[in-house]
């Protein structure tokens, strides 16, 4: 028996997204471009721009979100759950709502209850399915994602945004250049950083979101608890849960932003923590961190080159810990009830 067939299925199943993520993901920019100019007139006419999503869509929202806001877009992400029970008005905003399976639950009472807007448009893998059905999609290439955890989901509809942003003005050049030629990076480095640890906090600063889409694919294939909160927000009271036993990932870009990384990722390496950083930034590595270096990047450019090698990551992080991992035990991949 062959070493692929040691694996287990479900790693076989995110094996098999993950090698044509990226292939898939610039036949979806490519094949965008007139429902994203659609899409685009709405954001310029609105200037708002409500995203609404669930799990790894959240995530890709959260990525997003102030990659519209640098453009003069009043974007807002939430859970579409949070929408549900305690809505923003959709009112004079433009509302984009991401599903990969286009089934989950709360968009289907999310259209019950509201119909929609003028303004309402969808983002999935899947045309036939009810968010394709209910609203005008963006629609990425290679249909539904079959493994449980979200892998291609994330890139392909990373580059269905890329199309919106490319018609606002925004140039895709650098990010589809990395997309056509992806890094390759030695992860067993930071993969033995994180061999003893006993929870995994992921963090950032514009690149958060990102780091929430880590967490989340850490917990669900690794099934310990693995959690995300904005360097902010972790300086404020969670540096306590820092320490030999919790390790932390960081993602640095070339923004504004990076110096606040560094600190951070400084003050995680004194408490002792191990500490992962992955850094599109330019600057120098932190002594004492686990440094993956990229070209130096911002925005999807910066996402395009880390993602791959950060889900390479959890799948190793979670095949160290859990026999079956990839198939999951207590969820299912589309979410069908509340």
């Amino acid at each position: 028996m062959t070493l692929q067939e040691n694996r287990p299925a479900g790693l076989q199943a995110i094996d098999r997204e993950m090698a044509r993520q990226n292939a898939d993901a610039i036949a979806s920019f490519e094949g965008a471009t007139a429902r994203a100019k659609e899409i685009a007139a709405a954001l310029q006419e609105t200037s708002g721009l409500l995203l609404l999503g669930m799990g790894g869509s959240h995530a890709v929202n959260r990525t997003v979100e102030p990659l519209y806001r640098a453009l003069g877009i009043e974007a807002i992400a939430i859970p579409l759950s949070e929408q549900l029970g305690m809505p923003l008005a959709i009112e004079g905003r433009t509302v984009l709502i991401t599903s990969q399976s286009g089934e989950s639950a709360e968009v289907l009472r999310w259209f019950s209850e509201t119909g929609g807007s003028e303004h309402t448009f969808g983002l999935t893998l899947e045309a036939s399915s009810f968010l394709g059905k209910a609203a005008p999609c963006l629609v990425g290439a290679g249909g539904t994602e079959l493994a449980f955890a979200a892998t291609r989901s994330l890139t392909v509809s990373f580059a269905l945004h890329l199309a919106i942003l490319s018609a606002l003005g925004e140039d895709p050049a650098p990010a589809l250049a990395v997309l056509a030629a992806p890094a390759t990076h030695d992860i067993t480095p930071a993969l033995a950083a994180l061999s003893d640890v006993a929870t995994v906090v992921t963090s950032g600063r514009r690149l958060q979101g990102l780091a929430e889409a880590l967490a989340l694919g850490l917990t669900e294939l690794s099934r310990y608890p693995c959690f995300s909160m904005e360097g902010g927000q972790l300086r404020h009271g969670p540096m306590e849960m820092l320490g030999l036993k919790t390790g932390v990932v960081l993602f640095r870009g070339d923004d504004a932003t990076a110096d606040l990384v560094t600190a951070m990722a400084l003050s995680a390496v004194a408490t002792g923590s191990p500490v992962v950083l992955f850094d599109a930034s330019g600057q120098e590595p932190v002594d004492g961190a686990e440094t993956l270096r990229f070209q130096p990047s911002a925005g999807l450019a910066a996402v395009f080159a880390m993602l791959p090698v950060a889900q390479r990551l959890m799948i190793a992080f979670a095949e160290a810990r859990v026999e079956n991992a990839g198939t999951p035990v207590r969820s299912t991949k589309i979410t069908r009830s509340e």
